[in-house]
């Protein structure tokens, strides 16, 4: 055998052990981390495609990783946003109920409260995602179409600042990552390969549907400031920021309103009596529900289309305590009224 075919078959032989060396490392990692990963059970009330059945309670799933001790699940803030009610399944099948305690609906992460501790949980370390470099290799675990604990493998892609993806307004860092991410996957940890969580996956980007590649999560910092270093109010709400044509549709008396579409029973928006959307329609080709209260103004703060005012709202509700007195004003079958509720402990 010539020189140059020795060293050619020798870079394969590495090559070949290379790939072994990876792949074993992802699978005792993976192994390692698994337990810690969970799927999120909810139940939402909603308005049901068939008029005649009127309003439903529909199951819906996402993913979630525990991350201490006492019980904290780290998931996406649209899984759990409205839900009414919320049960964690763990590896090996026990259902746990849960509550959530803080949602950022800006960053689409939330943190939710299991009511016990099931013996021999496995907590997953929050890693740091400033670290994480584009090339980096990954891996998610999750529900992808309710295939529970299914590992994808990947790399970082791109690192992307607060609302710099335009057709994804997140107010928080995120990582693209090629790992496959699909429907059931929201709330899925992404892992560096010391088994870290480094990201909470949220979205993809996608014609088709399925995952194309392009996968979407918020960093793990990101994720650690809203929920875990400062205090963020859960108001229970799901809605969508209503402005320009559509408002003058809906008779808005002012240039904005936020539609609510869902309602989370026993939250201080279900307390303070607000009502959810209750007849489906497409408006500009985005599904939404009619029917519900239009919030024109929260805590004193109107509701206006200007960058960040709705951010701004929800800063000023992380500042309440318990005791305090949250205020909406709403329009209500053609009436301006307002609603209510004392701050109780969450």
């Amino acid at each position: 055998m010539s020189r140059r075919l020795m060293l050619f078959a020798f870079v394969l032989c590495c090559s070949g052990i290379s790939a072994r060396v990876d792949a074993q490392q992802i699978s005792e990692t993976y192994r390692k981390v698994n337990p810690s990963v969970v799927i999120v059970r909810v139940q939402q009330k909603t308005t049901s495609s068939d008029p005649q059945k009127g309003l439903v309670s529909l199951p819906s799933f996402g993913s979630g990783v525990l991350i201490s001790t006492d019980g904290k699940i780290l998931t996406a803030a649209h899984v759990v946003q409205a839900a009414d009610q919320i049960s964690v399944e763990f590896f090996d099948g026990q259902l746990v109920p849960a509550r959530v305690i803080a949602t950022s609906a800006a960053a689409d992460v939330a943190l939710v409260q299991l009511e016990r501790v099931p013996t021999n949980a496995v907590v997953s370390v929050i890693g740091d995602s400033s670290k994480v470099e584009v090339g980096d290799q990954i891996f998610v675990i999750g529900s992808p179409y309710g295939l529970s604990h299914s590992l994808t493998v990947g790399h970082i892609s791109a690192r992307y600042q607060p609302n710099s993806v335009v057709s994804l307004p997140r107010d928080a860092e995120l990582l693209q990552t090629d790992a496959a991410i699909n429907s059931g996957n929201s709330g899925s940890p992404l892992f560096n390969m010391r088994g870290e969580v480094i990201g909470v996956a949220t979205n993809i980007l996608s014609r088709s549907g399925g995952s194309e590649g392009l996968g979407f999560a918020v960093t793990s910092k990101a994720a650690s400031q809203v929920l875990l270093e400062k205090k963020n109010f859960w108001f229970g709400l799901d809605g969508i920021l209503i402005e320009g044509d559509v408002a003058k549709a809906l008779n808005l008396p002012q240039a904005a309103g936020i539609l609510v579409q869902h309602i989370s029973e026993g939250s201080p928006a279900w307390r303070q009596g607000l009502r959810a959307g209750t007849l489906r329609t497409s408006v500009d080709g985005e599904d939404m529900l009619l029917g519900g209260d239009l919030l024109l103004e929260i805590n004193g703060m109107p509701v206006t289309a200007a960058a960040g005012a709705v951010d701004q709202i929800y800063a000023s509700l992380n500042q309440l305590k318990t005791g305090d007195r949250l205020r909406s004003k709403v329009l209500r079958a053609g009436q301006v009224i307002e609603l209510s509720t004392i701050i109780t402990a969450q």
